[in-house]
């Protein structure tokens, strides 16, 4: 395969982030070639069509892209955390301040979680074929590092750490549908509800 110019990877980062503000304005449905080339300052759709092959393309790319964004955002202040409980609260705590300060990222992505679908027809980002296990693995990480050290009592990882992501992501799609949302509050919320249902009991 060969390899892309620093001048082609620019060019397809400015169509992502173009992608990214498209869809965070107009709506996933809305979000047409010809919309997101404007956007980019592109004389042409043709240029999006020379970089990406298709718009499932394109989406890939912009959910890879939300995704590293909000790893790298939360991944020094997760590593801050001293204790498994710490950690936890801080992964849930970074979640919703990268919604506050990315919102563009997370109205895009919560579009694109509800309405794009793979070739078989289903929603792509959701159950079996939703590439869930990269999203969830982190989750894994510090559930499982808790119930090692003996600070969290005995449950199912994979089933609560279904359970908190899919609490996240259900603020990230009240945020996209109401920006006045107190997400300081909702913070505050998830890092009570979970370190509650993760503790041991004396």
């Amino acid at each position: 395969m060969r390899v892309k110019t620093f001048a082609e990877q620019g060019r397809r980062a400015q169509i992502v982030a173009s992608a990214i503000e498209t869809i965070a304005e107009v709506g996933y449905g809305q979000a047409s070639f010809a919309r997101i080339a404007e956007r980019a300052g592109l004389s042409s759709t043709r240029l999006i069509s020379y970089h990406f092959d298709g718009k499932a393309e394109l989406i890939e790319q912009v959910v890879a892209e939300v995704y590293t964004a909000a790893g790298a955002f939360m991944a020094p202040l997760v590593a801050a955390a001293k204790t498994p409980t710490e950690t936890l609260a801080a992964y849930l705590r970074s979640n919703v301040e990268f919604m506050r300060t990315h919102p563009h990222h997370v109205v895009a992505i919560s579009e694109i979680l509800h309405n794009h679908r793979g070739a078989d027809g289903h929603l792509r980002y959701f159950g079996e074929t939703g590439g869930e296990d990269a999203v969830l693995e982190p989750v894994h990480a510090v559930l499982r590092a808790g119930q090692e050290s003996g600070e969290f009592r005995e449950f199912s990882v994979p089933h609560l750490a279904w359970v908190l992501r899919a609490a996240i992501d259900d603020i990230g799609f009240r945020f996209a549908a109401d920006p006045g949302l107190d997400l300081g509050r909702c913070a505050d919320e998830l890092v009570d509800l979970f370190t509650a249902a993760t503790r041991r009991t004396p």
